[in-house]
């Protein structure tokens, strides 16, 4: 089968994408070392666990001998923004974001391209409502979102023999969530976002589209009932 490497699958969004993909690829599961992690690689029989932190880049580079060919790539890792308006925003959030969100995923497609270009991969990133527009306390979050997809569509221009997708869900059913919606002073409702398997079957689909097409983008909104 071809082989899949998804970061963040320790849990959330990152866990189902690799769920989704089980069955029809061998996967590589990237995140920190963590219980989480190898679970996963237990219930995935076959999958082999990819322990590292991405934001180590000797370390990430080290990695790299293990990985030849390579079908594909899936950023899934990501964090959120402390939520602050621009004049509150230290430079170490700046940083903290770009360094994650960002130049991680930008470091690890850079070291890959060898695999990728050998079989003709796909990467995949997942990106955020944010990286298409900005609200008022996310500009942070939201410009290392951007800069994502910046990175996505110049991948896609330099690399004409890969396929390159971003995907701009809404907000998702996680952890993460719950926490910015308590930063937030609001109610939390799992009815009115994304389900993670939701966003993780939108991955499989784009994966799965025959070699003939590119799905360049896909956009996400959670359907939130009147009644909610």
């Amino acid at each position: 089968m071809p082989t899949a490497l998804i970061t963040g699958a320790s849990r959330g969004v990152g866990a189902q994408i690799a769920r989704a993909l089980a069955p029809t690829h061998d996967l590589l599961l990237g995140g920190r070392g963590s219980v989480e992690l190898d679970e996963l690689a237990m219930e995935l029989d076959g999958a082999v666990t990819f322990p590292v932190d991405l934001t180590d880049y000797d370390a990430v580079e080290a990695a790299m001998e293990t990985i030849g060919p390579l079908d594909v790539l899936v950023h899934s890792a990501g964090v959120a923004s402390s939520l602050e308006a621009v004049a509150d925003t230290p430079v170490e959030e700046w940083r903290y974001l770009m360094d994650i969100n960002v130049i991680a995923a930008a470091e690890l497609t850079r070291l890959l391209l060898p695999g990728l270009r050998a079989a003709g991969g796909h990467v995949v990133f997942l990106n955020s409502g944010a990286g298409m527009n900005v609200r008022p306390n996310w500009t942070p979050y939201a410009a290392s979102k951007f800069a994502l997809r910046a990175l996505a569509d110049g991948l896609r221009a330099e690399e004409p023999e890969l396929r390159v997708t971003s995907i701009f869900p809404g907000r998702i059913d996680t952890d993460m969530q719950r926490d910015i919606v308590a930063r937030e002073g609001t109610q939390y409702n799992p009815a009115n976002y994304l389900r993670s398997e939701t966003v993780a079957a939108a991955v499989a689909t784009a994966v799965n589209t025959p070699a003939d097409a590119h799905p360049t983008e896909i956009v996400l909104r959670p359907r939130v009932s009147r009644n909610t």
